[in-house]
């Protein structure tokens, strides 16, 4: 036993010098994108792909896979918070808030935005109609805070529909609101003089009582 202990000083420094080239195996020198680098002509480190190569690290499954996807989400969670106002309105933000509203508002609100939904025919309490003027000049704002806090009956529906979507909607019930009140020289010229040469209201049923109009 007195013998081994000569031999395990002894092989101390042996020992420390395998860990510490074990420890750069671990811990190996890298550079980051962007930086330069003498190894190669052109000073950089970074290497352009391959002529002919097929990227395999793309898209969805990878983005997600790697980690790299997701990142950008608190970013947009907070400006959706901080925003006052409808982003700039689009085909697929308004196709997005269709959706969501179908999902989420219809069932009370009716496609119609007038609050005669399905299940307030069934006895449910009517929320207001989007068409009344109050809420016609209420701001944007004023629907993203509901669905996210709920308002009266309504629940909030912050847990459920994120608030990107949230403005996805409040562009939709725009769309309603507008369906409804739209001057007629907002509209293409094409379809003014379709309006136009509508009969007015009323002019079929009098037509047909001869005139009379009863």
């Amino acid at each position: 036993m007195r013998r081994a202990w000569p031999l395990l000083l002894c092989s101390l420094p042996l020992l420390a010098g395998c860990e510490r080239l074990v420890r750069n195996m671990y811990d190996q020198p890298r550079l980051d994108p962007g930086e330069p680098s003498s190894l190669f002509a052109d000073g950089k480190a970074s290497r352009p792909p391959p002529p002919g190569s097929v990227a395999h690290a793309m898209g969805d499954l990878a983005a997600t896979s790697s980690g790299r996807r997701g990142d950008e989400v608190p970013a947009q969670l907070q400006a959706a918070q901080a925003a006052t106002a409808l982003p700039p309105v689009t085909a697929e933000l308004l196709r997005r808030g269709q959706e969501r509203y179908t999902i989420y508002c219809l069932p009370c609100h009716s496609p119609l935005g007038d609050g005669d939904g399905p299940i307030v025919r069934r006895g449910f309490p009517a929320p207001p109609s989007y068409h009344q003027q109050r809420l016609r000049q209420a701001p944007d704002r004023h629907f993203y805070d509901v669905i996210t806090n709920g308002y009266g009956v309504m629940v909030p529906y912050a847990d459920r529909v994120a608030p990107d979507e949230r403005w996805a909607i409040v562009a939709y019930i725009r769309a309603l609101q507008l369906s409804q009140h739209a001057p007629i020289a907002a509209l293409p010229p094409a379809l003014q003089a379709s309006l136009r040469a509508l009969p007015p209201p009323g002019a079929a049923s009098s037509a047909a009582n001869g005139g009379t109009g009863r």
